[in-house]
């Protein structure tokens, strides 16, 4: 059991060791519009494996094109003005309940609610939380603030407190934190949050010291503090879905980290309370 942890452990630092220099050069060069296609890619992966378990185990047969079709969407963010924008995400919940209960209506009995629950969460877990990875990244604040440098703050919020709650968890953990997730501890989680709120700071004081951005340390420990526990809670939804349709990971795609949805499901979460709090800066 030991020797298996330890090849997964070993697994997961060279994957991450290889595509972080990969995620870094597309955050950091990359334009607004392959930005949008790279984050639709994730969208679509992701919406695939959150497809892909309900449908495999039975646990429900969602309409899969709808979701599919919003994803694709996200590549296309910044081909139209803001103000339409926000009418298409406020439109999207309404539209999508229409036309899926006009599918169940004519499907004649091949289409259940449960189908169209999950459908419906799907559609909002994924395309309507991950547009704001483009929207974060294209941020322009005070004192050349940028997204550029904002989307490491979720990374870190992310990431970071992940790192900090599985190391101190393993060691030092003794209770328990749920039933969805029974590896997961009261200690690690707040070693998550702790480990956000430092690796947030010293990347605030790199970016104060290099780029002369001006961040408030204060301010932004709170914020990474809020955004860490968002994390762990998109953590432990993936968990619960995971546990609901009785499989371990949401697929191999990445090695030592399971599927796409596997390594962002606390980015997910994080992303829109990122873009909220990071106007306040």
């Amino acid at each position: 059991m030991e020797k298996e942890k330890r090849a997964k452990t070993i697994k997961r630092t060279i994957t991450g060791v290889i595509t972080l220099p990969v995620l870094a050069i597309i955050l950091i060069f990359s334009n607004t519009i392959i930005m949008d296609i790279f984050t639709a890619i994730i969208a679509c992966i992701s919406m695939y494996e959150y497809f892909h378990c309900f449908k495999s185990t039975n646990k429900a047969n969602p309409s899969q094109y709808l979701g599919y079709i919003y994803c694709i969407l996200i590549a296309f963010t910044h081909f139209v003005d803001e103000r339409l924008l926000t009418s298409i995400l406020i439109a999207i919940i309404p539209v999508s309940l229409v036309v899926l209960f006009a599918e169940l209506v004519l499907s004649k009995g091949k289409k259940t609610v449960k189908d169209i629950a999950v459908t419906m969460l799907g559609i909002c877990y994924i395309p309507l939380m991950l547009i704001y990875l483009s929207l974060v990244r294209d941020m322009e604040l005070d004192h050349g603030l940028n997204g550029k440098i904002l989307i490491w703050f979720v990374l870190i919020a992310s990431w970071g407190s992940d790192i900090f709650a599985y190391f101190i968890g393993r060691h030092f953990g003794k209770h328990k934190l749920t039933a969805v997730s029974p590896n997961k501890t009261v200690e690690g989680a707040v070693a998550g949050v702790v480990g956000a709120i430092l690796f947030g700071i010293l990347f605030a004081v790199l970016c104060n010291t290099i780029w002369g951005v001006g961040i408030n340390y204060l301010l932004i420990g709170c914020i990474m503090a809020v955004l860490s526990i968002v994390g762990q809670i998109g953590d432990l939804a993936a968990s619960s879905i995971k546990r609901y349709c009785d499989i371990k990971d949401f697929s191999e795609l990445i090695p030592g980290h399971g599927g796409m949805l596997d390594r962002i499901d606390s980015i997910i979460f994080v992303l829109p309370f990122a873009f909220i709090l990071f106007s306040i800066l």
